[in-house]
């Protein structure tokens, strides 16, 4: 394995680091919105706290899958081809999410509205449930060919692990979207947020347990690496409890930071389990590993070029969009004329 190529399978990493972390309290929020808001000025308020970032948040999720697409084409090839009905639900959830946006803001009647609020509070469940499913039955091992052709039947996506890891993944980008909701909201949606996440967070550390123990068996990842996979756990629930920490001392920032981490760290405890590989198989001679899927060394020097040039002008934009909008939404906002 060469040193650009473990950069790239890393930069895949961080980028879907970055997703989680931002686009999880996106979908939080959206899933938010059907529990803590029950006027039309209060979902129009959940709408707004994330309308000027939420396209800017999904971008890290296209922008991965393109790294994939670009540095490790087997990968990408194996991946989208094995998983490709889940992942046309993922595009549905995102679809559903982002018209929701604009046909609510042109709805005439308040039956119109509530169709599309509906549609918010979907497509922001589903695409991060399908997600999770996919990371979370990929890593126990799928049935590939000697040729990297994933061939999946329902029972290898559908099981034990997939199913809590894509609960757990709903549950804790709900708490990450209600602790954002606290940050960026004055009022009763405020309060109604922090009374949720104290009831969630006991049942979050029970997801986890349950969690950690079918990573154990029914992956090999405390097999391979006992010790970095125990400390990434670890990090998980520590994050966690920082989280909770937060909304129980009302403590708005520090929940926002554990939320986000515990999901940050979720998504490391996966790439530190899939390295050297990709794509791991249920025959272990037939698992892709970085050094077979990755692009030229030509190809992947290019792009780190580009990368270099690009990123630091994409990441001023982004911080700069973050510090213009970071003010409270107070909660009795309310609804649009054009409403």
């Amino acid at each position: 394995m060469s040193a650009l190529q473990f950069v790239w399978f890393l930069l895949i990493c961080i980028l879907f680091v970055g997703f989680f972390f931002l686009e999880g309290f996106d979908f939080g929020v959206g899933m938010a919105s059907g529990l803590i808001a029950r006027t039309d000025s209060e979902k129009n308020t959940m709408l707004d706290i994330i309308g000027p970032h939420w396209v800017v948040n999904e971008t890290w999720l296209v922008t991965a899958g393109g790294a994939m697409f670009a540095s490790f084409p087997m990968w990408y090839a194996s991946l989208f081809s094995g998983y490709y009905i889940l992942f046309m639900l993922v595009l549905t959830g995102l679809i559903l999410r982002g018209v929701s946006f604009e046909f609510a803001n042109h709805a005439e009647t308040s039956r119109g509205r509530h169709i599309w609020y509906n549609f918010f509070v979907f497509g922001s469940l589903l695409a991060p449930l399908m997600l999770c499913i996919i990371f979370f039955s990929m890593i126990q091992g799928v049935p590939i060919d000697a040729n990297g052709d994933a061939r999946l039947h329902f029972f290898d996506i559908i099981n034990w692990l997939s199913l809590v890891g894509g609960i757990a993944g709903v549950l804790m980008s709900l708490i990450h979207g209600l602790n954002y909701t606290r940050l960026t909201t004055s009022g009763v949606l405020r309060d109604r947020a922090r009374k949720l996440n104290r009831y969630l967070y006991p049942l979050l550390f029970v997801g986890e347990v349950v969690f950690a123990l079918l990573v154990i068996f029914q992956t090999d990842f405390f097999t391979n690496k006992p010790v970095s996979s125990a400390i990434i756990t670890l990090l998980i629930v520590l994050m966690s409890l920082l989280g909770a920490w937060g909304v129980y001392q009302d403590h708005e920032a520090l929940s926002l930071v554990g939320s986000g981490l515990s999901l940050a760290f979720v998504v490391i405890l996966i790439f530190n389990g899939l390295f050297p590989r990709v794509m791991i198989a249920t025959n272990p001679a037939h698992s892709i590993l970085i050094k077979n899927a990755s692009s030229s060394p030509t190809a992947l020097s290019i792009m780190t070029i580009v990368v270099c040039v690009l990123l630091p002008i994409v990441l001023i934009y982004f911080i700069w969009s973050y510090i213009i909008f970071a003010k409270r939404i107070p909660s009795s906002k309310k609804v649009a004329e054009s409403r």
